[in-house]
C-alpha cells in the first residue's frame, strides 16, 4: 500500500506531535507500506520520514525546485521528486495513493486535507482520508464539519469521507475498516 501522509514542516511544537510522527512512518513502514510525503527534512515532515527510514521503508518525497534551492528537502529519502510548483506536489501527493494520513499541521496541511476531501466528495478520490488526532488536535475540526452538515453546506452521507484517530496504532485497523467511497458519489455532491 501506498500511503500519502500530509504533514506540518514546523519544529517548535510539543514533542506529542514528532513522536506520533515518528511512529506512524515506523508503523507504516514495519507493515510493508510506502509513504509519499512532501519531501521536508523538518518538524512532522522529517519526523515521518525518519521513523519510516529507521525502519527500511520506502520513503517518496514530492518537493516543488523552490524549495530544494532553500535546502529544505530530506536527503536520505527513498527518491525525491522535484516537481515545479505547490499544485503539482499536492497532485503528486494523491495520485496512486491508497490511503490520506493527515498529522496535524498549519495551512499547508489543511489545503492538502480539504483538496483531497473535496476531490473524495466529487468522486475522484475513493480511498481512506485519516486525521491523526494527536492531542485533540482535530477535534474542533470535527466540530466545525459536522456544522457545515448542519447547516447543509454538505449532505450527511459526507460525514463518512473522512475518519479521526487519535492514536498511531489506529491507523492501519481504521485503514482496512473504512469502506471503498461509492461509485455513484457525484449522485450526492450536491447538496439536497
Amino acid at each position: 500500500m501506498r500511503v500519502c501522509v500530509y504533514a506540518a514542516s514546523s519544529a517548535r511544537i510539543a514533542p506529542e506531535f514528532h513522536d506520533a510522527a515518528h511512529a506512524l512512518g515506523r508503523t507504516l513502514a514495519a507493515a510493508g507500506h510506502s509513504i509519499v510525503y512532501g519531501g521536508g527534512s523538518q518538524g512532522l515532515m522529517g519526523a515521518v520520514a525518519d521513523g519510516a527510514l529507521s525502519c527500511g521503508g520506502e520513503v517518496i518525497g514530492i518537493l516543488p525546485k523552490f524549495m530544494a534551492d532553500l535546502e529544505w528537502g530530506h536527503t536520505g529519502l527513498t527518491h525525491l521528486d522535484l516537481v515545479e510548483d505547490m499544485r503539482e506536489r499536492k497532485h503528486k501527493l494523491l495520485t496512486g495513493s491508497d490511503a490520506v494520513v493527515a498529522l496535524p499541521g498549519g495551512c499547508g496541511t489543511l489545503e492538502e486535507l480539504f483538496e483531497a476531501i473535496t476531490l473524495k466528495r466529487l468522486g475522484i478520490y475513493f480511498n481512506p482520508i485519516l486525521l491523526l488526532n494527536t492531542r485533540g488536535y482535530y477535534s474542533p475540526l470535527q466540530v466545525f464539519m459536522q456544522q457545515v452538515i448542519a447547516e447543509r453546506f454538505m449532505n450527511p452521507e459526507h460525514a463518512a469521507m473522512w475518519s479521526l484517530v487519535d492514536r498511531v496504532e489506529d491507523v492501519l485497523p481504521t485503514i482496512a475498516a473504512t469502506p471503498a467511497w461509492r461509485e455513484d458519489a457525484r449522485d450526492y455532491a450536491v447538496v439536497r
